[in-house]
């Protein structure tokens, strides 16, 4: 029996329903994980930049988080980020590490 050109068809078309949606997938995968990326690097920078605009106003760098948050309007998604600031001294640049929070593991108890 010959191969009929629209068995041939359907087949293909069949085919290409069943690997679309994989691939699609797999790409909205990867742009989410490049979003994430790029929101953990902008809450970082906007931290960053908060504290030395507060170095060069008041010749200080800020104490901890908090007051960067009600000086100078940082906001920080706590839903999604931990953001670990370690003050050293006033004219010294905190350590300021953001993580995701599903990269942060939770405490045994």
């Amino acid at each position: 029996m010959r191969n009929h050109p629209l068995i041939r068809r359907v087949l293909m078309i069949v085919l290409m329903l069943a690997v679309l949606p994989a691939a699609l997938a797999l790409a909205a995968g990867g742009l989410g994980g490049q979003a994430d990326q790029e929101g953990l690097a902008m809450t970082e920078a906007s931290i960053r930049r908060a504290a030395v605009q507060c170095y060069a106003l008041e010749g200080m760098y800020p104490p901890n988080l908090d007051y960067l948050k009600t000086t100078y309007g940082v906001q920080v998604d706590e839903d999604r980020y931990f953001v670990d600031y370690q003050y050293l001294a006033s004219n010294l640049m905190p350590d300021i590490t953001v993580l995701a929070l599903s990269d942060v593991e939770a405490p045994t108890p």
